[in-house]
């Protein structure tokens, strides 16, 4: 606390201590932080941080201030809330989270929004979209006897079905009876967003780490960085599957996660960012 204290008072800010220390630190470790800084200087540490800081490398150690589950919450009430739907949040986070996680995603957001994410999901999408979406968010491991309705909805209750392992030799199974690859008769028979839904699904029944590579990847590639998916994952997935997902993106691209980010940004926020990332798996 006393050291980010230093970094900020005065004239100019020492950014780099202010990263070196955070993103060395883990997020119950960070929210200890938060605390000692209140008691001893009666300021919030978060406010004083973001009056500071600018930009993208504000927004990333803003995010890596924020309780995991507070964090998923405030991504998808955004999501929800903002003009339009950002229904690549809805899908990110929904498709790729474990049960267990899903429902303290629900039982925070009822909490601190006095809301059900539910309703608010169903009252914000529609169609075998919002079907789908509702079958993760029950968040439950169906097993036994399925009764299935129409093609979609075969689909969607198949995919709803939380066990990965049971998910993975119903796709090798598939792959024998019908010669295709699940996703390739998902990208042939739907469109849209019933199909950035599905297929997340499926990724995430493959690889979850598999499922991030790509999503960071895709946030890279081509003109122009979707910072908000890059500050996303790196921050959120960080004590997760880091190391994972950096595996998965080295087999699965022809550069290494770090190269990529290098290339990418730049500034504090590249420092931070490769920082989140560790090595550079040439």
């Amino acid at each position: 606390a006393e050291v980010l204290y230093k970094a900020m008072k005065g004239l100019g800010t020492d950014e780099d201590a202010i990263l070196q220390l955070l993103t060395a630190r883990s997020n119950a470790q960070r929210q200890e932080i938060k605390a000692a800084y209140k008691t001893l200087h009666g300021k919030d540490l978060v406010d004083d941080l973001m009056s500071e800081l600018g930009g993208k490398f504000e927004s990333l150690i803003v995010t890596l201030m924020t309780p995991p589950i507070m964090y998923e919450v405030t991504c998808l009430r955004d999501a929800i809330k903002g003009a339009g739907t950002d229904e690549k949040v809805l899908v990110e986070i929904l498709a790729s989270r474990s049960p267990n996680e899903v429902n303290q995603i629900k039982s925070l957001y009822k909490r601190e929004h006095n809301d059900d994410l539910e309703e608010d999901v169903t009252g914000d999408t529609g169609g075998h979209f919002k079907r789908m979406l509702v079958v993760l968010l029950q968040a439950l491991f169906v097993a036994g006897e399925q009764k299935y309705g129409t093609d979609e909805g075969q689909f969607i209750t198949i995919l709803g079905n939380r066990s990965n392992a049971h998910l993975r030799r119903v796709f090798e199974e598939y792959r024998r009876l019908s010669g295709y690859e699940i996703e390739e008769s998902i990208q042939r028979e739907t469109s849209g967003t019933l199909q950035e839904v599905l297929l997340a699904v499926v990724k995430c029944a493959r690889s979850v780490p598999g499922y991030f590579a790509d999503s960071l990847y895709g946030a890279m590639k081509g003109a122009g960085t979707d910072d908000q998916t890059l500050i996303r994952i790196m921050v959120s997935r960080s004590e997760v599957d880091m190391l994972d997902i950096r595996a998965e993106f080295r087999k699965r691209f022809a550069t290494s996660l770090h190269k990529m980010i290098q290339g990418d940004t730049s500034g504090d926020y590249r420092k931070a960012l490769l920082l989140l990332c560790g090595g550079d798996d040439a």
